[in-house]
């Protein structure tokens, strides 16, 4: 009997066997397949950039305004994330946030994740799946459109 030379699996022939999102049941790549780090830190880089166009408008910018320059960060992520599925920065780049088990994010899960953006350090730790921590506590996963 002829032995097949198809690789049996997608993973098989390309000598790659783990992405991230792939604990989840994502794609590797395309729609649905989890957010790189180069467009969500893109993504953030344009938030904190309106954030603080918004804060010089107040006449909040500067050393004294930082906090006000986060609080509207903060806000601006609750209220996109809530209403658009992905902050300001997110749609820009095609990303959205959704819940892992999906149905719709919410206003607490924004919340959460907002909350621990703002902390920084959980953005730096990462869980098994790929996700930051800030993402896995919220319930959530940054995808492309």
């Amino acid at each position: 009997m002829a032995r097949s030379t198809l690789p049996s699996s997608p993973d098989a022939g390309s000598g790659r066997t783990e992405w991230p999102g792939k604990i989840l049941g994502l794609p590797e790549s395309g729609p649905r397949s989890m957010g790189s780090f180069g467009r969500r830190f893109l993504a953030l880089v344009i938030d904190w950039a309106l954030a603080s166009l918004l804060s010089l408008a107040f006449g909040t910018y500067g050393a004294a305004g930082n906090f006000v320059t986060l609080g509207i960060f903060a806000a601006l992520q609750v209220v996109f994330i809530a209403l658009l599925s992905g902050s300001f920065g997110h749609v820009c780049l095609g990303l959205r946030v959704v819940p892992v088990r999906g149905g719709y994010v919410g206003v607490w899960r924004p919340v959460v994740r907002t909350v621990l953006l703002c902390i920084v350090v959980p953005v730096l730790i990462h869980a098994k799946d790929g996700r930051p921590l800030h993402d896995a506590v919220a319930g959530t996963v940054l995808v492309r459109r």
